[in-house]
């Protein structure tokens, strides 16, 4: 088992890959072309608020000084072309070139704030547009230049980055300013009827450009956020994919055509390095030598098109640490590589295949296929020991008949053979249909000390023990009852069990087999079996609670493995403790659920 690595590490692994959290990922646009790069982008999608409406409104910022450039520069050209004074108009265009530029200088000073677009923004372009457009459309009297027509820039852009209302606002307004300009250059000689009919046509155009503009931006609007709302379930779905490749006990790595791992979970990362050596996500596998079994599988692979079904068993170690198997499967699937800048005469996107391998350490696929064919050992043991019940309890009927019938002492001896060898067979049933799966018993209220007291009463009078200061098993209970959660046959088969084992290693002096009960802080009873026999070799103490493992040889070894499979029914646990500093050194312990203290339950002992 790998070593736990420290949860900073572990962090700053996860946020590192592939698979990391977008908190990790770079915002830089020449950020390498991999997953981190295209997903700084997708976050800036989600997290951008009103980018549409910000590029237009800088756009518009941009226009409006080269607009305003633009004029003082035309009228410059008049008044020298005119040999005339500069006039109004001039410096009305002057102001407006200098505010505009002003104003746009100010938003790219600011434009990495993310700023909100409000009514201030709104006066500072669109009101000032209006009344200085239509100032100079006022002034002029010359038809050199159609000053009106420049009012259709605020109209479109109040359609564009404001609401309704507003819009429709500013047309009244720019419609009104051209109706009572018209108005003033007719009474002053010109053609009034011409001038307000143009006015009047004008301003209808104007009402037609702001709802038209209004209903395009609302359309964009709309589309856009629908696209967001869709980048973010997505993006989400992604954040769930992450979630669930780094929580995976299988190591989960991505390797390109040449060797590069693009991608790897935690537990791909803890499979090639144990001691946490391997780096973030992207390296070449080449780059150490226990790896290269790896590389070599995947370079063949690619070469063959295709990975054996089964998976392929490997040796992998870094540098300094023990080499350990691994069982790796994999599946090709064919992505979409995006690049940055497509070379010309190419694409912009290529097809790359990319191997997902799935690793796993060889011994828990070893033990997980053994557990299978223990479970399915189990079904059928159960069902042909539940075959042979009925003959056996015909056997043991003819047994007994042939017992009351006077036999010779050669007979007799042969029918207490039959008898005893019968006993021993139904233990053996009743071990395995009790170790057979899918068995249900639920748990009850008792009292541990009562029930204990009872089960070791009958135990030692059953194997001729007596009980007292001189017996070789010791009873420590406590003097108030403690409730517990479990079944009282259950706790029987456990604690019989257990006792037998104790008497059958321990030694023969007084207090040799030790039970206790005690409860512990919180919700929590423990019973323990202790004996001062030979400590359990190391080698048979991770196989003690497996099935079928027995260290004699007319042991079925089911004896620990039903008692755990009986414990964990009931929410309780029970392990094995070496002490060799103690007498008692092997201890065998139970730590059961406590619950209340059933009225009836009484202590006899």
């Amino acid at each position: 088992m790998s070593r736990p690595r420290p949860r900073a590490a572990q962090e700053a692994e996860r946020d590192s890959s592939w698979f990391g959290s977008t908190a990790a990922f770079t915002d830089e646009l020449d950020a390498p072309d991999d997953g981190p790069f295209w997903a700084a982008r997708v976050r800036r999608l989600l997290h951008g608020g009103r980018a549409t409406q910000r590029r237009i409104y800088a756009t518009y910022l941009f226009a409006r000084a080269a607009l305003g450039l633009g004029l003082v520069g035309a009228q410059s050209l008049l008044t020298w072309l005119g040999g005339r004074s500069l006039g109004e108009v001039f410096w009305l265009a002057g102001i407006y070139a200098g505010q505009a530029s002003l104003r746009w200088w100010w938003w790219k000073r600011r434009a990495a704030q993310a700023q909100r677009l409000s009514a201030m923004h709104w006066w500072s372009t669109i009101g000032v547009d209006v009344l200085l457009f239509g100032a100079m459309h006022w002034l002029d009297t010359s038809s050199a230049l159609n000053y009106g027509a420049l009012l259709v820039l605020p109209v479109l852009m109040a359609g564009v980055l404001s609401s309704r209302l507003p819009a429709l606002a500013t047309a009244s307004a720019v419609t009104l300013l051209l109706l009572v300009t018209a108005l003033h250059k007719g009474l002053q000689g010109g053609d009034l009827p011409g001038l307000l009919s143009q006015a009047g046509l004008a301003g209808a155009g104007l009402f037609m450009i702001s709802l038209v503009s209004g209903q395009m931006t609302q359309r964009l609007a709309r589309e856009e956020q629908a696209a967001r709302d869709s980048l973010e379930l997505a993006f989400q779905q992604a954040e769930l994919n992450r979630l669930v490749i780094d929580e995976m006990a299988d190591g989960v790595l991505v390797v390109d055509r040449a060797g590069t791992v693009r991608a790897a979970n935690p537990a791909a990362r803890a499979l090639l390095s144990d001691q946490g050596h391997c780096p973030i996500p992207p390296f070449p596998l080449a780059q150490e030598r226990g790896w290269r079994s790896l590389q070599e599988a995947v370079q063949q692979a690619y070469a063959a098109g295709h990975w054996p079904p089964e998976g392929v068993d490997l040796s992998v170690a870094a540098a300094g640490e023990a080499p350990r198997s691994i069982r790796v499967r994999a599946r090709f699937t064919r992505g979409v590589r995006l690049t940055a800048e497509p070379s010309p005469g190419r694409a912009g996107s290529q097809q790359e295949v990319l191997a997902v391998l799935f690793a796993e350490e060889l011994r828990q696929v070893l033990a997980r296929q053994r557990q299978d064919r223990l479970v399915a050992m189990g079904r059928i043991s159960a069902g042909v020991a539940h075959e042979i019940r009925n003959p056996l309890a015909a056997v043991a009927q003819a047994n007994a008949l042939l017992q009351e019938d006077a036999l010779r002492a050669d007979q007799q001896r042969l029918v207490r053979i039959i008898a005893d060898n019968v006993e021993r067979l139904r233990r053996i049933v009743d071990d395995v249909l009790e170790a057979a799966p899918g068995g249900t018993t639920p748990s009850r209220s008792l009292d541990a000390v009562a029930e204990t007291g009872t089960i070791v009463s009958e135990w030692a009078h059953t194997v001729g023990l007596s009980l007292g200061g001189a017996s070789r098993l010791k009873v420590e209970l406590p003097t108030q009852a403690l409730g517990v959660s479990f079944d009282p046959d259950h706790l029987r088969r456990v604690l019989v069990n257990l006792l037998d084992n104790a008497l059958r290693h321990a030694g023969e002096q007084p207090g040799s087999v030790l039970l206790r009960l005690e409860a512990l802080e919180g919700d929590f009873v423990r019973l323990t079996v202790a004996n001062d026999g030979q400590p359990i070799p190391a080698e048979v103490e991770p196989h003690l609670f497996e099935p079928f493992h027995s260290t004699r040889s007319r042991g079925t070894g089911l004896g620990l493995y039903i008692c755990r499979e009986l414990c964990e029914r009931h929410g309780a646990l029970i392990d094995y403790v070496r002490l060799p500093s103690e007498r008692r050194c092997n201890q065998f312990m139970v730590v059961m659920r406590r619950d209340v203290v059933p009225d009836e339950a009484r202590l006899h002992l």
